[in-house]
Protein backbone atom coordinates (compact mmCIF):
# COMPACT_ATOMS: atom_id res chain seq x y z
CA UNK A 1 0.00 0.00 0.00
CA UNK A 2 1.18 3.32 -0.71
CA UNK A 3 1.81 5.55 2.12
CA UNK A 4 -0.89 7.52 1.97
CA UNK A 5 -3.62 5.33 0.48
CA UNK A 6 -4.73 4.76 3.87
CA UNK A 7 -6.36 8.24 3.37
CA UNK A 8 -7.89 7.97 0.35
CA UNK A 9 -12.02 6.54 0.23
CA UNK A 10 -13.14 4.89 -2.97
CA UNK A 11 -17.09 4.91 -2.79
CA UNK A 12 -17.40 0.78 -4.38
CA UNK A 13 -15.60 0.09 -1.59
CA UNK A 14 -17.11 1.34 1.50
CA UNK A 15 -20.30 -0.39 3.53
CA UNK A 16 -23.65 1.03 3.73
CA UNK A 17 -25.94 0.43 6.64
CA UNK A 18 -29.49 0.97 6.78
CA UNK A 19 -31.33 2.26 9.74
CA UNK A 20 -34.86 1.16 10.33
CA UNK A 21 -36.20 4.58 9.38
CA UNK A 22 -34.43 4.06 6.18
CA UNK A 23 -31.52 6.21 6.46
CA UNK A 24 -28.72 5.13 4.72
CA UNK A 25 -25.26 5.86 6.48
CA UNK A 26 -21.96 5.55 5.44
CA UNK A 27 -18.68 6.22 7.39
CA UNK A 28 -16.46 8.24 5.06
CA UNK A 29 -13.50 7.73 7.56
CA UNK A 30 -11.79 9.00 9.95
CA UNK A 31 -8.25 10.76 11.48
CA UNK A 32 -6.83 11.77 14.58
CA UNK A 33 -9.36 13.90 15.63
CA UNK A 34 -12.50 14.33 12.52
CA UNK A 35 -14.91 11.79 11.30
CA UNK A 36 -16.70 12.09 8.23
CA UNK A 37 -20.29 10.86 7.94
CA UNK A 38 -22.16 10.89 4.42
CA UNK A 39 -26.43 10.63 4.82
CA UNK A 40 -28.45 9.57 2.33
CA UNK A 41 -32.18 10.33 4.15
CA UNK A 42 -35.90 9.35 2.28
CA UNK A 43 -38.53 12.36 3.00
CA UNK A 44 -40.02 12.76 6.11
CA UNK A 45 -37.75 10.43 7.92
CA UNK A 46 -36.24 12.20 11.27
CA UNK A 47 -33.26 12.23 13.35
CA UNK A 48 -34.42 12.25 16.47
CA UNK A 49 -33.56 15.37 19.07
CA UNK A 50 -29.93 14.24 20.36
CA UNK A 51 -26.75 15.51 21.46
CA UNK A 52 -23.20 14.98 21.99
CA UNK A 53 -20.19 16.24 23.02
CA UNK A 54 -18.42 16.53 19.55
CA UNK A 55 -18.86 19.92 17.44
CA UNK A 56 -20.48 18.99 14.50
CA UNK A 57 -20.24 20.81 10.76
CA UNK A 58 -22.71 19.71 7.90
CA UNK A 59 -23.47 20.56 4.42
CA UNK A 60 -26.94 19.40 2.76
CA UNK A 61 -26.03 18.17 -0.67
CA UNK A 62 -29.59 17.60 -2.18
CA UNK A 63 -33.29 17.70 -0.48
CA UNK A 64 -33.23 19.87 2.64
CA UNK A 65 -33.70 19.95 6.47
CA UNK A 66 -36.42 21.48 8.70
CA UNK A 67 -34.08 21.56 11.83
CA UNK A 68 -34.33 22.12 15.19
CA UNK A 69 -31.15 23.32 17.01
CA UNK A 70 -31.02 24.50 20.66
CA UNK A 71 -35.27 25.21 20.51
CA UNK A 72 -34.83 27.23 17.07
CA UNK A 73 -36.44 25.87 14.01
CA UNK A 74 -34.77 26.75 10.75
CA UNK A 75 -35.19 25.54 7.11
CA UNK A 76 -31.85 24.40 4.94
CA UNK A 77 -31.91 23.29 1.51
CA UNK A 78 -28.97 22.07 -0.87
CA UNK A 79 -26.05 24.05 -0.73
CA UNK A 80 -26.43 25.43 3.08
CA UNK A 81 -24.23 24.40 5.64
CA UNK A 82 -24.51 24.31 9.98
CA UNK A 83 -22.55 24.53 12.84
CA UNK A 84 -23.66 22.84 16.10
CA UNK A 85 -21.36 23.09 19.24
CA UNK A 86 -20.61 20.61 21.64
CA UNK A 87 -23.78 19.66 23.77
CA UNK A 88 -26.52 21.28 22.03
CA UNK A 89 -29.75 19.47 21.00
CA UNK A 90 -30.36 19.13 17.54
CA UNK A 91 -33.19 17.35 15.36
CA UNK A 92 -33.45 17.29 11.42
CA UNK A 93 -36.81 16.48 9.69
CA UNK A 94 -36.19 15.49 6.00
CA UNK A 95 -37.69 17.71 3.09
CA UNK A 96 -37.75 15.67 0.12
CA UNK A 97 -34.93 13.17 -0.31
CA UNK A 98 -32.19 14.64 1.42
CA UNK A 99 -28.37 14.14 0.86
CA UNK A 100 -25.57 15.50 3.35
CA UNK A 101 -22.66 15.29 4.81
CA UNK A 102 -21.75 15.39 8.47
CA UNK A 103 -18.02 15.97 10.18
CA UNK A 104 -17.33 15.36 13.89
CA UNK A 105 -14.68 16.65 15.94
CA UNK A 106 -13.22 15.07 18.31
CA UNK A 107 -14.52 11.67 16.51
CA UNK A 108 -18.17 10.25 17.18
CA UNK A 109 -18.59 6.85 16.81
CA UNK A 110 -21.70 6.81 14.45
CA UNK A 111 -22.09 3.28 14.13
CA UNK A 112 -22.11 2.82 17.69
CA UNK A 113 -24.58 5.77 18.70
CA UNK A 114 -27.03 3.37 15.71
CA UNK A 115 -26.79 -0.30 17.19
Amino acid sequence: MAEYEQFLNFHERLAKRRLENGILLQSLGHVQNLNVVHWNIPNGAEVARHHHPQEQFGYVIAGGFTMEIGGETYTLKAGDSYFIPSDVPHRFLAIGDTEAIDVFSPIRDIEAHYR
